[in-house]
C-alpha cells in the first residue's frame, strides 16, 4: 500500500476464532481497501477460515460494523500506532438503527412534566 509521506496504520485485525495478524495501512484506504488487500494477501494460518470473496469480509471498529467507503483516516486512528478492529465474514451489513434514539426521545417525552 502506498501512502505519499503520511505515517502508516497498524492494523491488528481479529478473527472470530481469535486468530491476529497485523498489515500496515494508509490513513487514506478504506474498509474496501482493507478487506481487498487482506484478502489477497491471506495470511497463513487462517486457512480455516478463507473465504469466497473479498465482497463479503467486513470490519468492526468499536463495535459497529464500517461501510465500505470510510477511511481509516476518518476513523481518527492514530497513525504509526496499532489500531485494533473484528475482521467478519457477513454477505451484507446491519442497517443503521435509530431505535435507541426514538427509545430515549419518547423517554424524555415522558419524563417531562405533567400538567394538571
Amino acid at each position: 500500500m502506498y501512502w505519499s509521506g503520511l505515517l502508516p496504520i497498524n492494523l491488528r485485525l481479529i478473527l472470530v476464532s481469535g486468530k491476529t495478524k497485523e498489515f500496515l495501512f494508509s490513513p487514506n484506504d478504506s474498509a474496501v481497501d482493507v478487506a481487498k488487500h487482506v484478502y489477497q494477501n491471506w495470511p497463513m494460518g487462517w486457512e480455516e477460515e478463507q473465504v469466497s470473496s473479498s465482497d463479503i469480509l467486513r470490519l468492526i471498529y468499536q463495535g459497529r460494523f464500517l461501510h465500505g467507503n470510510v477511511t481509516l483516516g476518518a476513523l481518527k486512528l492514530p497513525p504509526g500506532r496499532t489500531a485494533v478492529m473484528h475482521l467478519v465474514a457477513r454477505e451484507t451489513l446491519p442497517e443503521p438503527s435509530f431505535q435507541g434514539k426514538r427509545n430515549r426521545e419518547k423517554a424524555g417525552e415522558r419524563s417531562c412534566c405533567t400538567i394538571l
